[in-house]
């Protein structure tokens, strides 16, 4: 087995190939995990991720855009430029498959350019080409333009104006709606002038040892995805925000910035109110049989819009997180941050804590231009996206983030974040060791290293108690390693919860012609988190960044079904320290050692 990677230089103008061999395959899979093998060899620490130096890393892994299911993914790594730390974000859609059809399994980006450009690939070429007339276009404009110069058959990753103005929130879109949201990676993007990717669909099949063997284990595994109730009906029917009503019937929708877990109006924004006002019909990308993707239309006045979504997440930061419950808001505000390029958690958040900032007289009337930061004021949510994505007025210091605004302002307890990335959608204080997921999370806040829920709340693959700390760090380790996989293959971490370990080596090995049980499989999930560690550490993360905000620590939940707990997290962090072979948050020589890392 062998990767291609499209080497691209924006200073010097200079586009090359280079192989990657089976050895380094198998020990970091691809994906998140050659990426950051990548960022890590070639970049120094305390590197400025605006800087030439930083490398934007786009890769495929092994199943992109093969037989197995779920498998039109792709995943971006770079430094962040919000937290410091390793940024890295997945995205749907198209483009992952048409980048393996084209030609490649990767591309890394590193330099600036003197003007915007676009980098253009078809059939094992790639070239440069001027962007200047699609700079200041949002990313819809920019799919449409490129199509009408360039033909239909083409897919398309673009940032917005936000990452053409170094929103610290910025993302990557293709397919206008599918985004690599997290960490600011299109503020990455647009810090080396570079606007767009385009991908001409190519012939080149992605390689498979043994396809016999390969089609009875897909055959295997889509079964199990289509009888899953989770896959096979919830999802589908709902799509991910029929996880509203669940999460905020177990005590863990937050609220108001985190002050509670339970919205008193979190049907009106649920999935099952979608389906009955403004679905329009549901979406897949590529190779999905699940289909949780949203078309959507509102028709009426003001927040009319013709787009997708919400999911869950932004049901969440542009509802619930903001008091807001007009439906018709979240779904306008959320196609505003598409079109934009702005991940709608972190900004959805950040604007929470502006919310709690005003609520507490730290944020002057004369800062907001007009705007009232009241708890459930839809105008200011949808208003607030354009500001921030220029950066006008207030908008500028909704940029920034929550840590940094919180901080600004004197109150940094009221950013609800981990190693400075705005925490998603679950109170942790219902769900202990998914709180663990966050802390010990090496990109910052975040639900999808560790997805505690899955056991916690849905009881896959099997039940455990939410409001227990016992138990849960082995867990946390063992999903987090998984997860590591489930982003290098590169696959839809949705198809776990149907498949494990077991299912995803069945195909694994028929496409690589491995011959791995599942213990070497688990190593190398496990390594994959061990090295991004090494690289957080070797940018001053440690223990101390290993923990949650105080006000889940000490603040006991107010109602709901969690009322009355907080997260007892030093008791879980000490288990899990010892389980994963690290002191103070970092893996030992030992622990490098037996996982071969140098």
């Amino acid at each position: 087995m062998e990767y291609t990677i499209l080497r691209v230089d924006l200073s010097k103008d200079k586009i090359w190939e280079e192989k990657v061999g089976e050895k380094v395959i198998k020990k970091y899979l691809g994906g998140r995990g050659l990426g950051v093998k990548i960022l890590y060899e070639e970049t120094e620490a305390g590197i400025d991720p605006f800087g030439e130096e930083n490398r934007l890393i786009f890769m495929t892994g092994y199943a992109t855009g093969t037989a197995v299911p779920l498998s039109g993914r792709f995943h971006v790594i770079t430094k962040s430029p919000l937290t410091g730390g390793i940024g890295d974000s997945n995205c749907g859609g198209q483009f992952g498959p048409m980048l393996r059809f084209a030609g490649y399994e990767g591309i890394v980006v590193q330099g600036i350019a003197d003007n915007p450009v676009y980098l253009y690939i078809e059939d094992g070429h790639a070239e440069l080409r001027d962007a200047s007339h699609l700079w200041g276009k949002g990313t819809w404009s920019t799919e449409d333009t490129l199509r009408e110069e360039l033909g239909k058959d083409i897919n398309i990753v673009s940032i917005g104006p936000a990452g053409e103005n170094k929103v610290m929130m910025a993302a990557i879109i293709n397919d206008k709606h599918r985004a690599a949201g997290r960490t600011g990676v299109g503020a990455v993007m647009g810090s080396k002038k570079l606007k767009a990717i385009v991908v001409r669909k190519g012939k080149r099949k992605p390689e498979v040892h043994d396809e016999a063997k390969l089609k009875e284990a897909v055959e295997n595994v889509r079964r199990i995805v289509r009888e899953s109730p989770v896959t096979g009906e919830a999802l589908p029917t709902y799509g991910t925000a029929v996880l509203v009503n669940i999460i905020n019937e177990t005590g863990g929708f937050p609220t108001r910035n985190f002050k509670t877990g339970v919205f008193e109006k979190a049907n009106e924004i649920s999935g099952e109110k979608i389906a009955e006002t403004y679905l329009v019909r549901k979406k897949a990308c590529w190779g999905c049989i699940v289909a949780c993707g949203r078309v959507t239309k509102v028709e009426t006045p003001p927040y009319q819009v013709d787009g997708e979504g919400p999911e869950y997440e932004t049901a969440w930061s542009l509802g619930a997180m903001c008091g807001i419950s007009d439906l018709a808001a979240v779904i306008k505000a959320h196609n505003l941050c598409d079109d934009l390029g702005m991940d709608p958690i972190s900004f959805g958040s950040t604007v929470a804590c502006a919310m709690e900032l005003y609520e507490n007289g730290k944020i002057p009337e004369e800062k907001l231009g007009g705007l009232k930061l009241e708890w459930g004021n839809p105008q200011t949510v949808v208003e607030l996206a354009w500001r921030t994505a220029f950066r006008d007025g207030f908008g500028d210091e909704i940029a920034m983030g929550a840590k940094r605004l919180a901080e600004k302002y004197g109150m940094p307890d009221l950013a609800m974040h981990v190693k400075g990335l705005e925490l998603p959608a679950y109170d942790p204080r219902a769900y202990k060791g998914h709180g663990l997921g966050y802390a010990t999370s090496n990109r910052g806040g975040c639900h999808l290293r560790a997805y505690m829920i899955a056991p916690e709340v849905l009881g896959i693959p099997e039940k455990l108690d939410p409001l227990t700390p016992e138990g849960k760090a082995q867990w946390v380790k063992i999903f987090q390693d998984l997860f590591c996989i489930v982003d290098s293959m590169v696959v839809c971490k949705f198809i776990t919860f149907a498949v494990g370990a077991e299912e995803l080596l069945s195909v694994t090995n028929p496409i690589t012609g491995w011959d791995w049980n599942v213990d070497e499989f688990m190593k190398a999930g496990e390594r994959i988190y061990n090295l991004e560690r090494l690289y957080i550490n070797r940018e001053g993360f440690d223990g101390k960044d290993d923990t949650l905000p105080k006000r889940l620590l000490e603040e006991p939940m107010p109602e709901g079904a969690a009322k009355g707990h907080v997260v007892e997290l030093d008791k879980m962090l000490e288990e899990f320290y010892r389980i994963r072979g690290w002191v103070n948050g970092k893996p030992t020589e030992e622990k490098l050692r037996e996982l071969d890392i140098p």
